[in-house]
């Protein structure tokens, strides 16, 4: 399988942010603008002051030699340390990176095909998948394929440049959905119908406020209407989400707010008009195959060495503890995998490296090569996963790394999740034992704690994890270590079945001893793991994974590129009507723009905007709005003549809206958002 073969990078991309950058160091770009910039191009801030966070989105978690030493390089000649970090969602961060020298380690990982592009802000992020795509015996197709065909599609697409929030997305090769649909905003699962090879898709999943299981939206979508699908649902996350309550626009709310019933009936409508816009499109088309196994690896990487369903290769799993690996340890993975005639790794979501395709007879001299660099095999109790939590990310409440190494899984190999805060980064509530952390008052003082959830599974036939009781942090290692020896001794087998045996009392009763603080007791518990002073929570100004706040105008403007897009898909389909109604779209979203942004009112009805827009702008912008709406009074009836006339008169009167908005606010950059002369 090949890896990655779409360069992303786009070096004329990475000029304009470091002009970008330039220009906010000389003041003349406000901090929110700027953040909204750094994060779209992958920077985020850190707790430090003076250096940022650079996420590297690695589509499927694969990686190659060349890659892998790239990574190394920037973690060397960028960051203050000399570490890179492994994420749940399977992309790389560097972090300590002062902001200056971003743009350098951007062009160091551009030659690779490596981006930051969307990595951050209200995008479409990183897409993760199966981590054994492309040599799972369970899998019906390379899942990879079309984890491929999708980032590419929405790559600086610009129905995703600015949504109301961030759309996460997961791609599993087969049923058992090891990428864990049930926690994302769009779960792809490959499955056969009927004798044909297709999808099931589930939306609405996402942990954090208020977690929420993906539910099915589509039972099959045949291959070549997938993007139709996942594009639909974007669409209606982009069109329906809430901009103004951060906390409620997840497409989950939409779920919330419509039913499942008329969630899947919006999904519906937008997916016909998807469909038909982009029927001529070229689609990702997969090898499908019959699988020959019914083992997964689950969730993450392999346990121990995997045999693959191509003859003689197996799966070396590599452990690396809370996805921290050094500069080091990376050139001295790429070394190996060129020894060895390898060429691929997989990043997996419980932070582990997968390296496939591993002949049996090199098993042992690749593990000796890599033990000689501190990279082992997992051992039992050693799958804990953590975020970076108070160590650098500003919503960061507990030192989750810190406590995260005390902590085992026991004989029973558990699964442990670790979270600085109830956002959830690590997938607390997809661990058999999750915790994240918070600050409870005890005895008038604020005492550091962690929220401890019990088997969650996010596979098919899982569910999140229930909660359970909050415990000092201080004694959270005695809390895990409890409830996987009360697991050992009832003699069940499987920890999600057990969980789900035990009256709603059981938990805390269990947990009573270590819950309870008594007030002699209450300096014992004060302090987080690795600090020397009392606890407390800094606010630090809130963290930035919701993205910058919006500019409602350039939000439009993106949605205008967008409608664009489809009317021209339209207009070579020869479906005429339907590429004017996309014009009446783009009259709608940059006349109301332009109205708003100018202190008026949203109004739907073109007629009662052109009024509108008379009294706040009059001129050319208003006078042309107004004469273009009224040739698209009857759009159905506009001949294929007329309608090219007009395309091109609505594309005019876009550019001079920008030009418009631009000179209203000279920090706005509509310049992907506009039509090319």
């Amino acid at each position: 399988m090949s890896i990655n073969q779409n360069n992303l990078s786009d070096l004329e991309e990475i000029a304009r942010f470091e002009q970008a950058v330039q220009t906010f160091f000389n003041g003349h770009i406000d901090a929110d603008r700027f953040t909204a910039i750094r994060l779209h191009q992958g920077v985020y801030g850190q707790r430090q002051q003076g250096v940022n966070m650079l996420r590297i989105k690695v589509p499927g978690g694969r990686l190659n030699a060349d890659q892998l030493d790239a990574l190394a390089d920037v973690v060397t000649s960028h960051s203050q340390k000399n570490i890179a970090h492994i994420t749940t969602r399977q992309s790389i961060q560097i972090h300590f990176i002062p902001l200056a020298e971003m743009p350098a380690a951007m062009r160091r990982l551009a030659p690779t095909g490596l981006t930051t592009r969307e990595a951050c802000g209200n995008t479409v992020r990183n897409m993760s998948a199966c981590s054994l795509a492309g040599v799972c015996p369970r899998e019906h197709v390379d899942i990879g394929t079309y984890v491929d065909g999708a980032t590419e599609h929405f790559l600086r697409n610009p129905l995703n440049q600015q949504m109301p929030r961030k759309m996460k997305m997961s791609f599993s090769g087969c049923e058992a959905d090891c990428a864990q649909s049930l926690l994302h905003d769009i779960g792809v699962i490959a499955v056969k119908q009927d004798g044909k090879n297709g999808f099931k898709i589930k939306s609405g999943g996402g942990l954090g406020h208020k977690p929420r299981e993906a539910i099915v939206v589509a039972e099959f979508v045949p291959e070549r209407e997938l993007l139709f699908a996942i594009e639909a649902l974007v669409t209606l996350h982009n069109k329906y989400s809430d901009r103004t309550k951060r906390a409620k626009s997840r497409i989950k709310f939409l779920v919330e707010r419509f039913g499942e019933e008329g969630f899947i009936t919006k999904y519906r409508e937008e997916f016909e008009r998807t469909r038909i816009a982009l029927a001529q499109q070229p689609y990702p088309q997969g090898e499908w195959r019959v699988p020959t196994g019914n083992e997964h690896p689950g969730p993450g990487a392999p346990r121990k060495v995997f045999a693959q369903r191509q003859a003689g290769l197996v799966v070396l799993p590599i452990s690396v503890a809370l996805g921290e690996i050094t500069d080091v340890q990376l050139h001295a993975l790429a070394a190996a995998l060129r020894v060895h005639g390898l060429n691929e790794v997989h990043t997996t979501q419980d932070q582990n490296i997968a390296i496939i395709n591993v002949a049996e007879a090199q098993v042992e001299s690749l593990r000796a090569a890599l033990a000689a660099a501190g990279l082992n095999l997992p051992q039992t109790g050693d799958s804990v996963v953590a975020c970076p939590g108070a160590a650098t990310c500003r919503l960061g409440i507990t030192s989750s790394t810190i406590v995260a190494p005390k902590l085992s899984g026991g004989i029973k190999d558990l699964r442990i999740r670790v979270s600085g805060c109830h956002n959830g980064c690590a997938q607390p509530e997809t661990g058999d034992i999750g915790i994240y952390g918070e600050g409870k008052r005890l005895h008038g003082r604020l005492v550091p704690h962690y929220q401890m959830y019990f088997g969650g599974c996010g596979m098919s036939h899982g569910a999140l994890a229930l909660k359970g009781p909050a415990v000092p942090a201080a004694r959270v290692e005695t809390a895990i270590a409890k409830v996987a020896e009360a697991h050992v001794a009832s003699g069940e087998a499987n920890f999600f079945d057990w969980v789900r045996a035990q009256d709603e009392a059981y938990f805390k009763t269990l947990l009573a001893d270590v819950i309870e603080v008594k007030e002699e007791e209450a300096a014992s518990v004060m302090r987080d793991h690795g600090d020397e002073g009392d606890f407390r929570v800094l606010n630090l100004g809130g963290g930035e994974c919701a993205g910058a706040s919006q500019v409602m105008i350039g939000a439009n403007f993106f949605e205008a590129a967008h409608e664009r897009e489809y009317r021209n898909a339209l207009v070579f389909q020869r479906k005429y009507a339907e590429a004017a109604h996309c014009n009446v779209a783009i009259l709608r979203l940059l006349g109301g723009g332009i109205a708003q942004l100018l202190g008026g009112v949203r109004l739907d009805k073109l007629e009662l905007l052109a009024e509108q827009l008379r009294d706040l702008v009059p001129g050319a912008v208003s006078d042309e709005f107004a004469r273009l709406t009224s040739n698209f009074a009857q759009p159905d009836e506009i001949s294929d003549a007329d309608l090219a006339i007009l395309n091109q008169e609505v594309d005019a009167w876009t550019r001079l809206v920008g030009a418009y908005a631009t000179e209203h606010d000279e920090q706005l950059d509509l310049s992907e958002a506009l039509p090319a002369i």
